[in-house]
């Protein structure tokens, strides 16, 4: 278990890290892999170590939108399996990576064994809530545009600057339509922010993305930080 790779995981105290590395299995999250459906009963918790998991809302009309991502900043699954074990969402890995595994009951033993330990997750649930509303009040009230340069910072801060993501994808996972998006990738290669190819997305400048984007992911990261400081672990 990479300890390191995990945020959340570089903040356990060294007793309970060591009690989960001998849990601990290590998997490759592939692009595109179902953690979970919604409703499912969670019986793995996963944290990151690198890629992306996305929490989609999936609509009766067939089209889905994105609420949060998980990334090696957090974890899928605890906080759900010490409440009441049902996921709330469509779960997919939307970049492939690495991550640490535990059985959903083993992390329960844990929380109710170590009271720090569930501190740590519960203030990650916290943060995982005030990013799915700061997401449902952007989408209600920000341009395309914006969203869209606020999707590329949070993608570039979990998985860099590359991103192997189409402009369909995108645009599913934001809700709008394919032309929407591709309007936008025209406007930001033109001014020199992104390249884009099929299925892949290159950021070039990443100040001019910052002040194109809206305050939502700004808002979101302080949040962590002020549930996390920088300064800790």
């Amino acid at each position: 278990m990479r300890r390191h790779e995990n945020s959340l995981l570089s903040r356990i105290d060294p007793a309970m890290y060591d009690e989960m590395a001998r849990h601990a299995v290590v998997v490759e999250l592939v692009q595109g892999d179902v953690l979970a459906e919604a409703h499912d009963t969670i019986e793995k918790v996963y944290f990151p170590h690198a890629g992306i998991i996305s929490c989609v809302v999936e609509l009766a009309g067939g089209g889905v939108i994105e609420t949060g991502m998980i990334g090696r900043d957090g974890e899928f699954g605890a906080g759900l399996a010490l409440d009441d074990k049902i996921s709330l969402n469509h779960v997919a890995v939307q970049v492939g990576g690495l991550a640490s595994t535990f059985d959903a009951k083993f992390i329960v033993q844990l929380a109710e064994k170590y009271p720090g330990f569930r501190r740590v997750m519960m203030a990650y649930e916290h943060f995982h809530l005030a990013q799915v509303q700061q997401t449902a009040a952007c989408n209600a009230v920000h341009s395309v545009q914006a969203r869209t340069c606020k999707w590329l910072l949070r993608m570039r801060e979990l998985a860099g600057d590359e991103l192997n993501v189409t402009q369909q994808f995108l645009a599913q996972m934001m809700g709008v339509r394919r032309t929407s998006v591709t309007g936008v990738a025209i406007e930001l290669q033109k001014a020199g922010m992104i390249s884009h190819s099929r299925g892949r997305i290159q950021i070039l400048d990443v100040e001019k993305i910052r002040r194109w984007a809206c305050e939502c992911h700004e808002d979101v990261r302080q949040h962590y930080d002020r549930l996390f400081p920088p300064s800790v672990g």
